[in-house]
């Protein structure tokens, strides 16, 4: 790999995304492990960033630097100064821009070369159930196609969540029998207990009380609000395309399989959510609060973790 490389990651696939830099550590670690450093935007500003990739490192031959929620960078001060760093970076420095989305800023773009570009997009449903049935078999399990669904169910769809969950699920599994959705129920209700999924079943219901105590135990086992919000940002998406099959009159089984929604439990959470929340509006005000828990320090996350949960619920145009 050339020295002096930037590189622009976008989309909402964190799996892929990940396996993609793991490929660019492994290459810059051939000799000696990297010195590796991330910021956030909205924590660091653009100018102290910028300061630091200016340098050089006096600990490593190589350094891998991350700017996470790029998106998030719109001042033309801050974009003309970080085009600058893009188009001329430093000889011992790898710079990779990652962002959920798929756009951000043009003058952030045009600099990094083409082939360094990528957007990893959400897996499209046949590519879901394809990697969870190979992932058991090449693991010496058999599992059918109701087994496949219950794990897309309950499981975000990305390759990172996916592959932590799959994984963990193979310690408790039996190699002899058929893994059947009754035991992946239990299972996953069992090892993962409180999740960003079990939260959207209390959004769904409307509690605030119930919401909140759900808040408190994931925070209680050191899941992060960003992580959290990613998940709730995941279930909203899949609302919105429940409320799509719905104003499309696409209410029977098989229209329901196709967005991932086989359980009668995961359709009953959905329903009662389109009663009550509008996606759009969820998903706006997802992204909004990600940026704040970010920017806002420790301090500040469980407050505005609250505040994100009782603006969802009192969020108005619910379906």
């Amino acid at each position: 790999m050339a020295k002096g490389s930037c590189f622009l990651f976008l989309g909402p696939e964190i799996g892929e995304k990940q396996d993609a830099v793991s490929e660019i550590r492994a290459k810059l670690g051939k000799t000696a492990p990297p010195e590796e450093m991330s910021f956030y935007p909205g924590e660091t500003p653009v100018s102290v960033i910028v300061s630091v990739l200016q340098n050089g490192s006096l600990f490593a031959d190589h350094r891998l630097i991350f700017i996470k929620n790029a998106e998030i960078i719109k001042k033309k001060e801050e974009i003309e100064l970080l085009g600058d760093y893009l188009a001329h970076p430093q000889d011992d420095t790898v710079l990779i821009l990652l962002a959920e989305g798929t756009n951000i800023a043009k003058g952030l773009e045009t600099p990094i070369p083409g082939g360094n570009k990528r957007v990893f997009w959400e897996l499209f449903e046949n590519r879901k159930i394809e990697w969870v049935s190979g992932f058991f078999k090449r693991a010496g399990f058999r599992i059918g196609e109701d087994g496949v669904e219950t794990i897309l169910e309950l499981v975000e769809n990305n390759t990172e969540a996916l592959r932590r969950e799959c994984q963990r699920l193979l310690l408790f599994l039996d190699k002899d029998k058929p893994i059947t959705s009754e035991d992946l129920e239990k299972l996953l209700s069992h090892t993962r207990e409180e999740s960003a999924f079990t939260l959207f079943s209390r959004i769904a219901e409307g509690d605030l009380s119930k919401s909140l105590g759900t808040l408190r135990s994931l925070l209680r086992a050191k899941e992060t609000p960003p992580a959290i919000l990613a998940g709730l940002a995941w279930c909203f998406r899949k609302l919105r395309d429940y409320a799509g099959l719905a104003e499309a009159g696409k209410t029977g089984d098989l229209d329901y399989r196709k967005i991932g929604l086989a359980s009668p439990k995961a359709r009953k959470d959905y329903e009662r959510a389109s009663r009550r929340y509008n996606p759009e509006i969820c998903l706006s005000l997802t992204a909004e609060y990600d940026i704040l828990v970010r920017s806002g320090g420790g301090a500040l996350e469980s407050i505005l973790m609250d505040q994100y949960l009782y603006k969802i619920h009192f969020s108005s145009g619910g379906m």
